[in-house]
C-alpha cells in the first residue's frame, strides 16, 4: 500500500508504539487520526499537528462514540494499536493471591479494550473501508500472542484471542478489497513496559518498531513479526513445547 494521502484512524496513538507510528505514518504523507485519553498527552500531540479524537476505549459506548465520529470520514486504514497490561493500570498480575484482591471491573475494561474493541471498531467501520479503493486493517496483537509469560495471563489471552480472530477475518476478506494484516511486537520500551524493564530485560524502541510496522504495511504483509518476535516464531515453529516453557518464566 501507498501510505502517501491515505487517511489513517490509529487507536492509543498518544504514548509509546501508537505515537512513533502516527510519526512514521505522518512522515509517509497519511492523514493520521490518534484517538487517546489523556488530556495532556492529547495536547502534546495535537501541537505536533495530529487530528485527535478523545474517548476511552474500554466501553462499547466509548467505541460506538469514535465509530460515529469517523462516519462520515473516508477512512483508509483502521489500525488497532490501543491495549493495556500490568497492575499500573489495575490489571492484577497474579490472579489467585490471596493477599491481593482482584478488581474485576479492572479486569473486564482491559478485556473489553484489548480484544472487544478491535472487534467492535471494525464490525462498526468496515463498511466505510469496504467502500474505499483499498483498504487495510492493521491489529496489534503481541509476541505473547504465540507463548504467553506467567506475570500477564488477561493481557497475553487477549491477545492470543485478538490474533486468532485476524487470522479468520482475513480470510473471509480474501476477496475484497480490505488487506489484514497482524502486527507482534516484542517487549518495546513503553510505559506499560516499564515493570518488566526494571527486570533488566531487553527491548525495543518504539521507533524502531514503528519502522518496522510501516514496511509491513507498504508491503501488503499478512504478518509482521518484529524484532526478537522472529526468533520466538523460528523456536515455536521447531517446538511449540519449548517455546511455550522458556515464554511462560519471561
Amino acid at each position: 500500500m501507498n501510505l502517501s494521502s491515505k487517511m489513517i484512524l490509529l487507536t492509543g496513538g498518544t504514548d509509546g508504539i501508537g505515537l512513533a507510528l502516527g510519526r512514521a505514518l505522518k512522515a509517509k504523507g497519511a492523514h493520521v487520526i490518534l484517538t487517546g485519553r489523556n488530556a495532556e498527552r492529547i495536547a502534546s500531540v495535537q501541537a505536533e499537528g495530529f487530528e485527535v479524537i478523545a474517548g476511552d476505549l474500554s466501553s462499547a459506548d466509548g467505541v460506538a462514540a469514535l465509530a460515529d465520529a469517523m462516519e462520515d470520514r473516508a477512512l483508509d486504514v483502521l489500525i488497532n494499536n490501543a491495549g493495556v497490561s500490568g497492575a499500573a493500570n489495575g490489571v492484577a498480575s497474579c490472579l489467585y493471591d490471596v493477599d491481593a484482591p482482584i478488581d474485576l471491573a479492572a479486569l473486564d475494561r482491559a478485556i473489553f479494550l484489548n480484544f472487544h474493541a478491535p472487534v467492535h471498531l471494525i464490525t462498526l467501520l468496515l463498511p466505510t473501508l469496504r467502500a474505499r479503493p483499498e483498504a487495510m486493517i492493521v491489529n496489534v496483537t503481541s509476541g505473547l500472542a504465540i507463548a504467553p509469560r506467567s506475570e500477564a495471563p488477561i493481557y497475553c489471552a487477549t491477545k492470543a484471542g485478538l490474533r486468532s480472530f485476524t487470522m479468520a477475518l482475513r480470510h473471509q476478506l480474501r476477496d475484497t478489497k480490505v488487506h489484514v494484516l497482524e502486527v507482534l511486537p516484542p517487549v518495546v520500551e513503553t510505559k506499560m513496559t516499564h515493570g518488566h524493564l526494571a527486570k533488566g530485560r531487553r527491548a525495543m524502541t518504539p521507533a524502531d518498531c514503528a519502522a518496522e510496522i510501516v514496511t509491513a504495511m507498504e508491503r501488503n504483509a499478512n504478518e509482521a513479526n518484529v524484532g526478537m518476535v522472529k526468533l520466538l516464531r523460528t523456536a515455536y515453529s521447531i517446538s511449540p513445547a519449548l517455546a511455550r516453557r522458556v515464554m511462560i518464566k519471561f
